[in-house]
């Protein structure tokens, strides 16, 4: 996470002068910064990016893409900059804010604040490291967070601990799954998020009446999608629909299976 450029805050929107007498250097210093957590599914399984670092604090660690807030830009954009500056990918189909982490000694540089962006893609490619990061991949989340094959710089860990926790929470009220298949999808595709992410097994007829049952949750394209090698019927192709939410939520089984 290095700042690649320097210089005066200047005032936006019309944003108040700092009122006379008002002296920041009064002030302990410290700085702002964004990580983003991807997650999509690669062969049925649950991945996030990640890059290693290029230079020190932490040389040669895993991390999520990040880095410093310029002093002329907001938080989003400064999310969306470092993502496509460190690993080469546009985060445009869902981004949204996660959560502040601002543990005194986080990072070993200076008093460091940083704001955790969460982005849910359909498929990520394109990826080309480049800014501070020397290298970015896509690694299974289970190989990270139940393996322990990858130790994770300054708190990234925990980070996406917090990421996946909450989208599997927001699976169960929300129509966040319709992300991680792309604008159309068939109900077996739509389910195959769910059972990914809860790491469980869902039933396939149960599954359909709930989703079915939530007017306006999605709609039928009248089109379908040849079977696959198991053969079978041609599967309906549904789209998002206009709703966001469930009416009453859809829950994961009691007793998940290790993925």
């Amino acid at each position: 996470m290095t700042a690649k450029r320097s210089g005066p805050t200047r005032p936006r929107g019309g944003a108040a002068k700092a009122p006379e007498g008002y002296d920041p250097a009064s002030f302990p210093p410290f700085a702002v910064t964004v990580d983003v957590v991807i997650l999509t599914l690669v062969d049925q399984r649950l991945s996030t990016l990640l890059i290693r670092r290029g230079g020190e604090p932490h040389q040669g660690a895993w991390a999520l893409p990040g880095g410093f807030v310029l002093p002329d830009e907001g938080l989003l954009d400064a999310a969306k900059r470092e993502l496509r500056e460190e690993t080469g990918v546009e985060a445009a189909d869902h981004l949204e804010q996660l959560g502040a982490y601002g543990d005194p000694d986080r990072d070993p540089r200076m008093r460091v604040v940083t704001v955790a962006y969460l982005a849910v893609l359909r498929a990520v490619r394109n990826i080309e490291a480049g800014s501070d990061a020397a290298h970015a991949e896509l690694i299974p989340v289970a190989e990270i967070l139940n393996r322990r094959k990858y130790k994770l710089a300054f708190d990234h860990r925990r980070i996406l601990e917090d990421a996946v926790d909450a989208v599997r929470t927001k699976l169960e009220h929300t129509a966040l799954a319709t992300a991680f298949v792309g604008p159309e999808f068939t109900l077996s595709e739509l389910r195959n998020v769910y059972e990914t992410t809860w790491g469980t097994e869902l039933d396939p007829g149960n599954f359909r009446r709930k989703i079915l049952s939530e007017e306006g949750l999605v709609e039928a394209t009248g089109r379908t999608k040849p079977p696959g090698q198991e053969g079978g019927k041609p599967a309906a192709v549904y789209r998002r629909g206009g709703r966001r939410s469930f009416g009453s939520p859809i829950r994961p089984p009691t007793s998940p299976r290790d993925k």
